[in-house]
């Protein structure tokens, strides 16, 4: 059976038979643009050409920032990198939620997710999220958002 997987950094879809390298436990990383890891995924997803990704930790502190990142937040890497995703973002879901622990907690996957997103020194802005869990050891997610237009 074939595996879906997306790049955070550059995007890149690929499938493919095997989650790691070889004889390896190693998570493959980006053929493409050599990023460290890429992220499974159950259904076929095609994120927009303007989405932003972000990569956080089983904590929800970010690890990565990905393609249009900075264009979203006006953040680079070293003002996000090991800092709480909620926090450094400003997600503020409908109703209250907080898609972010759920994902975490659960494992499951959360998509077209009203936010608004308030990044520091930033205005405010309205997306649509979508989030993913990491099926590996060291847990996490996918953070995925998509500017409103």
């Amino acid at each position: 059976m074939a595996h879906l997987f997306i790049c955070p950094s550059c995007g890149n879809r690929t499938s493919e038979t095997e989650r790691t390298a070889g004889f390896s436990r190693q998570a493959k990383g980006c053929a493409k643009c050599g990023f460290a890891f890429l992220f499974e995924l159950l259904d076929d997803y095609y994120p927009a050409p303007n989405a932003a990704f972000f990569v956080c930790d089983q904590q929800g502190r970010v690890i990565g920032c990905g393609r249009g990142s900075f264009e979203l937040t006006g953040l680079d890497d070293e003002r996000v990198i090991g800092r709480e995703v909620n926090e450094v973002l400003g997600l503020q879901f409908a109703n209250g939620e907080d898609h972010v622990s759920t994902v975490l907690e659960w494992g499951v996957r959360a998509l077209d997710k009203p936010v608004r997103v308030h990044a520091e020194g930033d205005l405010p802005a309205t997306a649509t999220a979508d989030l993913f869990p990491a099926y590996d050891d060291d847990g996490g997610l996918l953070l995925v958002l998509t500017p409103a237009k």
